[in-house]
């Protein structure tokens, strides 16, 4: 009986561990169309929720483990009830720091021509944001908005879509233009002494990068294949206005001006300030330009997802307090006077145009409500903290939005008397 009982249950076993590892690895064993007419979408258990579907399947629908490995891919966009586009060749692979440890990961896509995708002006380069850490679902959006109607010279444009991929529903997505230089996007000049940078964290440094004389670690993105020359042109620059920042600048009248263009300075920081962006405390995501000859241009910004009362350190997360004006070049910067008095002055008059973006939570919130049901049908996780990134338990996605446009309310209403008081 025992040896019928292992012939019969064996077999059966191993089927079992071989159908349920093929799924883990992505059905590697599986091979794509090398040049597919439509790409197919099953939308029974997640239905249109009136947002572009993007249909994504990677060569024989290899799974993405890791950033750096790039995946040859098709991708398709669909409307309610059929394809919208052709299939698009495209590569993909996985993005974010850590964010991608998560289970709803973000990509960078790169396609092999431009194109302009959902009315935003054409490219070859992409991102899909997951914003899995954000359970509203909205900071990040929300911040670019806020950008635009400040005027920042450029803010990414950004499209809410679902995902799917390697036909499998990866849930609700922020297709958003990467930060790159181009005539639609950060306009400056592409030569040996213009330059687009990003000041990054410790746990990941993009290369090419340099260290600054105070150590800050600054990735180059502009130009591309940047010279040693060059990068010691720019390190060279900033490790001036560092020395300015720790004597003149914050002293001398208008010294801190004489190095930063201010009016993009001022709505780059009250964006940061209000949200509280908690990378925005000169730790990461900090996009610069620079051209020689000329003053350091902040902007655009990026990364939201862990701001407007969602940040992940718990003394960051009251509404009270003054958050990006505390750290390293900030920190250095606010001590002049004159730049205290600058942003109070952009705050009044910008101050009605920064409180409508709580008032519109509503609006933004219509675009996306039958895709947060999507949302969290597939990833069930209103209630769950055990991720680092999710730090609240909400009882339902009303009360995510609810405790967040409270935090809006209160932040503004703290800075405006801040300022009014004369703190």
């Amino acid at each position: 009986m025992r040896e019928h009982f292992r012939q019969c249950i064996l077999p059966v076993a191993v089927a079992v561990l071989l159908c349920f590892g093929c799924c883990v690895v992505g059905c590697q064993n599986e091979t794509t169309d090398p040049s597919p007419d439509y790409l197919p979408l099953d939308d029974s258990e997640y239905p249109y929720a009136d947002l572009p579907r993007i249909v994504i399947e990677t060569e024989n629908f290899s799974g993405i483990r890791d950033r750096e490995t790039i995946h040859p891919s098709f991708l398709q966009i669909y409307g309610e009830s059929g394809p919208e586009s052709e299939v698009l060749e495209l590569t993909v692979h996985g993005r974010g720091n850590s964010s991608f440890k998560m289970p709803k990961y973000g990509l960078k896509l790169e396609f092999k021509d431009k194109l302009a995708l959902l009315g935003m002006p054409a490219s070859r380069d992409w991102v899909l944001v997951a914003n899995y850490g954000d359970k509203a679902h909205l900071r990040n959006y929300m911040a670019m908005r806020l950008s635009e109607w400040l005027g920042m010279p450029y803010t990414p444009r950004c499209r809410f879509v679902e995902l799917y991929l390697n036909r499998r529903y990866m849930g609700l997505y922020l297709l958003m233009e990467s930060v790159k230089v181009a005539k639609e996007r950060v306009n400056i000049a592409e030569n040996d002494t213009s330059f687009l940078f990003e000041k990054e964290g410790e746990k990941k440094i993009d290369s090419p990068f340099f260290r600054s004389c105070t150590g800050e670690p600054f990735h180059v993105r502009s130009p591309k294949n940047v010279s040693q020359e060059s990068m010691e042109l720019l390190r060279t620059h900033l490790c001036d206005f560092e020395r300015c920042l720790q004597r003149a600048c914050t002293i001398d009248s208008g010294a801190v001006a004489e190095w930063v263009d201010m009016d993009d300075f001022m709505p780059y920081y009250w964006v940061q300030e209000f949200s509280k962006n908690e990378d925005a405390n000169f730790g990461r995501s900090i996009f610069m330009t620079w051209q020689k000859g000329g003053k350091i241009h902040f902007g655009p910004i990026w990364d939201f997802d862990i701001s407007f009362g969602n940040e992940s350190y718990e003394r960051n997360r009251g509404f009270d307090g003054w958050y990006i004006r505390k750290y390293r070049w900030f920190g250095s910067m606010f001590r002049s006077p004159e730049v205290k008095e600058e942003a109070r002055l952009y705050w009044m008059e910008h101050r009605e145009t920064i409180h409508a973006l709580a008032d519109s939570v509503p609006l933004y919130r219509a675009i996306i409500e039958k895709a947060v049901k999507n949302e969290y049908r597939r990833w069930p996780i209103i209630t769950n903290t055990e991720n680092w990134a999710l730090k609240d338990p909400y009882e339902s996605y009303d009360e995510a939005i609810s405790v967040m446009m409270d935090w809006m309310e209160r932040r503004f209403q703290w800075i405006d008397a801040e300022l009014n008081g004369g703190s």
